[in-house]
């Protein structure tokens, strides 16, 4: 079984990558969380592996970190979810409203991410509820650039201060695209500037 893959990254697609680990090509799903953190083709990355086997396939998910992996294999447990909806559900949400949703039992909410029907999104927040006690505490993935580090950063100076992630999510992107990324404090001003428009 495969637990972690380090190496170059050769492909990068929004829903899988290909890892060069030992002149071997290996293609992982990943959620659009990790895609989006893992970095620039040709730079070395390291993804944390969930090692998908059935009788007719071996399928490899990456996560940048072990909250989102935890995550993963607990939704796996859920009947009627696999693998791949299991990734597509990490990807609806970003991973702490998913477990704020889950654990208010907001079934509802978790129906907006496709292929999540109401029975499947009360399945989810009625057996996960108990188990997330593990996956409280923040994590960065591994393996982020400091530009990255430096966004996600903001977002929690800013959530800390009372602004919605998503709003708080929208803000640094829309910073990062004007070329303000350059300082945490620049950053951080723009960022403000921008969500009390």
């Amino acid at each position: 079984m495969i637990a972690s893959l380090r190496g170059r990254l050769l492909e990068k697609h929004p829903n899988f990558v290909i890892i060069d680990a030992g002149g071997v090509g290996y293609a992982v799903t990943v959620p659009v969380s990790t895609f989006s953190h893992i970095g620039g083709i040709g730079e070395e990355v390291r993804l944390l592996i969930y090692t998908h086997v059935r009788e007719d396939t071996l399928a490899l998910y990456g996560f940048g970190g072990g909250r989102e992996k935890e995550l993963f294999e607990k939704l796996i447990t859920i009947s009627g979810i696999g693998p791949r909806l299991a990734v597509t559900i990490l990807s609806g949400l970003p991973t702490d409203e998913l477990l704020d949703s889950i654990r208010v039992g907001d079934a509802k909410r978790l129906t907006r991410i496709p292929g999540v029907g109401r029975k499947t999104g009360e399945r989810i927040a009625l057996e996960l509820r108990e188990k997330l006690e593990s996956l409280d505490t923040d994590e960065r993935p591994e393996g982020v650039s400091l530009s990255d580090a430096m966004q996600q950063d903001v977002v929690s100076t800013l959530v800390n201060l009372g602004c919605n992630r998503a709003a708080a999510d929208k803000a640094v992107r829309k910073a990062v695209a004007e070329g303000v990324a350059v300082e945490f404090e620049l950053l951080f001003r723009r960022s403000m500037e921008l969500i009390s428009r």
